[in-house]
């Protein structure tokens, strides 16, 4: 495969106000990106309105590890990875990947780094997986013994060829397998940083397994940088080593997993499930609960049932439990369970950002 001479000058970036080391694959700094829309007033009117998707984003990725960039939708994750991926510039701020500059330095950034942005665009419909990789490559430089090698080394890698679909037309891949492809097109050059937006997005839960596994294997033992984009909090808190919480356009957390959860020392988890009757509607019983608990606090519809979560102090778990229990029953509800325990990366997003929704 291809390899690169991607020495930089760590000094130099020092003297220039980087904090960079030589362990740093990815830096951004103070990135900053403003959108133009616009909003219908009437029939023919429109007004323009600006929107900041990134308000001021700094972090570093270290060479050797999964780093999560985690959010709700519209939170500035997808803007991010592409100002990264060279794909946008950005209005304010700097980043950098393995010292080159994403804006001065786009050619050569582009040869460093892989890029999946979707799991399903891109490809050729009639072409076979073994095809379809085969064009990328030569769009990459690659040709001879060379392409054909890369090729089959990125099918073994990503189980492509021990499922027996590597000679397979795209079109008849399942959403898992256009996954896979995906990430073995983002691996074709051996590139030392990997960038992937939603990587296991739709996938059934033995595909994304698998994904997350190869995921982990490539940073730590082939020593990839690899930078994911999720809303997905179970799969951030088994995935990364590290993970930035950004909402609406600012980094409001980063750190371990286990030293983010730390945070809520001294709070619990409160979770119950009741099932409303009929002829209540899901929502305002929704809101009811919301407005009771006061709290940052995430509530939504499952299955026909009303889930709701809230981090609470443990000397206040039972005085709120009983409160919600108590307007539950006189709206009718059936309880279904009741559960207090240990917070996880989800309810520290929620403490962090209080943010609500279904």
């Amino acid at each position: 495969m291809l390899k690169l001479d991607v020495k930089y000058d760590v000094l130099e970036l020092r003297n220039r106000g980087y904090s960079m080391s030589e362990e740093d694959s990815i830096i951004a700094r103070n990135l900053r990106k403003i959108y133009s829309t616009y909003l219908r007033k009437g029939l023919i009117k429109r007004e323009r309105q600006e929107v900041h998707a990134l308000k001021g984003v700094s972090f570093s990725v270290k060479r050797g590890e999964v780093f999560g960039l985690l959010g709700p939708n519209g939170a500035g994750k997808t803007t991010t990875v592409k100002i990264l991926s060279t794909l946008l510039l950005p209005d304010g701020g700097e980043a950098r990947i393995l010292g080159f500059d994403v804006v001065k330095d786009a050619s050569k950034v582009r040869k460093l780094i892989g890029v999946s942005l979707t799991v399903e665009k891109g490809f050729f419909w009639k072409l076979t997986g073994r095809e379809n990789l085969t064009y990328f490559g030569m769009l990459y430089g690659l040709d001879g013994q060379e392409l054909r090698a890369s090729v089959q080394q990125c099918l073994e890698l990503v189980g492509l060829t021990s499922l027996g679909v590597a000679d397979k037309l795209y079109e008849e891949y399942s959403l898992g397998m256009k996954a896979r492809l995906s990430i073995a097109r983002a691996l074709i050059t051996d590139p030392e940083v990997l960038i992937l937006d939603e990587p296991t997005l739709g996938l059934d839960p033995p595909s994304a397994r698998t994904l997350r596994e190869l995921l982990v294997e490539l940073a730590h033992k082939k020593g990839k940088t690899v930078l994911v984009t999720t809303h997905n909090m179970f799969e951030a808190e088994i995935l990364c080593d590290r993970v930035a919480i950004i909402n609406e356009g600012k980094i409001v957390a980063l750190d371990e997993v286990e030293k983010l959860k730390r945070r809520l020392a001294g709070k619990v988890s409160l979770e119950i499930i009741a099932a409303p009757p009929a002829k209540v509607p899901v929502t305002s019983l929704i809101e009811t609960v919301r407005s009771l608990i006061g709290a940052p606090s995430k509530a939504f519809p499952e299955n026909g049932l009303v889930r709701l979560k809230v981090v609470q102090p443990l000397e206040r778990v039972e005085e709120t439990t009983s409160r919600v229990l108590d307007i539950l029953h006189r709206k009718g509800c059936k309880i279904r369970r009741v559960e207090v325990k240990e917070p996880n990366l989800e309810d520290v997003f929620i403490h962090l950002t209080g943010r609500k929704g279904f």
